[in-house]
């Protein structure tokens, strides 16, 4: 009995190890920040890092941080809680030409400031603080819940994502719903004609009794961060969740806006507070959702799908990250079922993801000052082991990944000897026992899943000798 204890309890700690494995890598690439909050690029070699205190720094492409910053309005912003500051930056369609680049921050007065500024005529490296442009201010009724994410579309218009301007009780004033009201929206202007602005003559409420023109959708908690998807152009805004649920919506590059993404009457999926609320059809819901679990998540920060050239395996795949519990997922954006936790990180860290001008991805790190880069790591790319040994002979693959109904597993023996699998649930329960006889050499197995096995399982190959290995497989 002692031995079968033992046995289980290494099977179990290999199990618990593997369900926390690390399917991509933060690789450090620049550091020495205060509270990094965005990471931008203008279309060149650089990344531009906003701090939460008011300052822009420059990264040169090696990860050199600049010791000057490109812009310090330290002076106009408020930091007095954690949902203010420097929330957000732009840089304009023709900013190799103009030099505009435009900030979302709290000022002094607690309100949202969207302003444009422009860079120094002598120094690519250094912006003119004096040259600020007021150019759209919401007033904030609580501290919280100020959005931040500003960026331009492939139409050539500056959205800006806004909160409910919460006092974290709910939309107790209902101002993500109230038409009126700029507050729980995504805006579209035009930067480029007006002044301070023009309304685009295609925003879905122009002229439309009861609504601000300014507009694009409507029903949003805490638009925190948000991206335009490089290849689609879909518009992919990661919305904070209230009690239970974070969510991830989508809105496709053909849109017409007028979307009403729900809150407060929907939180998610799930009914939040219906009063007054139209028909449930009337709403567009998220492509993904997540709950608030034992993990510690609590707040999710929106990414962006991965459209560089460097990892082939990650091409296609949604990235977002939860604040408090610092656990990363992915999901590829065309099957957002396919959900995976791909990094346990740091708890309270990561406030924003980037993208360099090839669209490679960076991760703000809030504790520790660093900007880290998104790689793949070994775990992601499949091996083809040798169970005599457990030496890796090759990378291959577990195929397809994620898989539905069955999937194949290629595996090298050296001796010709019967081998188990085994499969077990995300919870850990077995949901599958399987013995073959394995010859010498390559060996493909095919598996049929069993209907109780869904999402991140794991299953493991064991020898005759006690060696075996784990690997977890998506299951759709």
């Amino acid at each position: 009995m002692k031995t079968v204890y033992i046995i289980l309890s290494f099977i179990l700690s290999a199990f618990k190890l593997d369900a926390q494995i690390n399917l991509i890598n933060l690789v450090p690439f620049s550091s020495g920040y205060y509270q990094p909050l965005d990471i931008e690029n203008c279309g060149d070699s650089r990344l531009f890092i906003v701090q939460q205190n008011g300052k822009i720094y420059i990264c040169t492409a090696s990860g050199k941080k600049k010791p000057k910053p490109y812009l310090n309005i330290s002076n106009r912003v408020d930091t007095t809680r954690i949902s203010q500051g420097l929330l957000g930056l732009a840089f304009d369609p023709g900013y190799t030409s103009n030099g505009f680049f435009y900030v979302n921050y709290i000022n002094k007065s607690g309100y949202t400031q969207i302003s444009r500024f422009k860079v120094s005529a002598g120094d690519s490296d250094i912006a003119d603080a004096s040259s600020e442009k007021f150019i759209l201010q919401v007033q904030q009724p609580f501290p919280t819940h100020n959005g931040g994410c500003i960026k331009f579309g492939p139409d050539g218009y500056l959205y800006i994502g806004t909160g409910d301007g919460d006092d974290l009780t709910g939309d107790p004033n209902n101002y993500a719903q109230n038409t009126q009201s700029f507050l729980g929206k995504m805006l579209r202007i035009d930067v480029h004609h007006g002044d301070p602005y023009k309304v685009p003559i295609k925003n879905p409420f122009v002229n439309t009794p009861g609504y601000l023109s300014e507009i694009w959708a409507i029903g949003m908690r805490n638009p925190w961060r948000w991206s335009f998807d490089a290849l689609t152009h879909n518009l992919i805004i990661a919305d904070v969740g209230q009690h239970n649920w974070e969510e991830v919506n989508l809105q496709p590059a053909d849109s017409k806006g007028g979307e009403n993404y729900g809150w407060r009457c929907y939180e998610g999926n799930k009914p939040f507070d219906t009063t007054g609320c139209q028909p449930k059809k009337k709403y567009t819901f998220p492509i993904a959702v997540y709950n608030h679990s034992s993990n510690g998540d609590c707040a999710i920060t929106g990414g962006f799908v991965y459209r560089g050239n460097t990892y082939s395996e990650l091409y296609g795949k949604y990235f977002y990250a939860d604040y408090c519990s610092g656990i990363i997922r992915m999901f590829d954006i065309d099957s957002p079922l396919t959900r995976q936790n791909v990094y346990y990180g740091n708890q309270h860290a990561y406030t924003s993801f980037g993208e360099n001008k090839n669209h490679e991805l960076y991760i703000t790190n809030f504790a520790d000052g660093k900007i880290y880069r998104i790689t793949s790591a070994p775990a992601l790319q499949q091996k083809t082991y040798n169970l005599s040994t457990g030496k890796v002979l090759q990378p291959v693959k577990i195929y397809p990944n994620p898989a539905r109904g069955n999937f194949f597993v290629f595996c090298n023996v050296e001796k010709g000897e019967e081998y188990t699998l085994r499969l077990y649930t995300p919870v850990g329960n077995e949901s599958l026992i399987i013995k073959r006889q394995l010859k010498k050499g390559a060996n493909t197995w095919n598996i049929a899943v069993p209907q109780n096995c869904k999402g991140n399982c794991y299953f493991t190959i064991s020898s005759p000798a006690g060696i075996f290995i784990t690997q977890k497989v998506f299951i759709e």
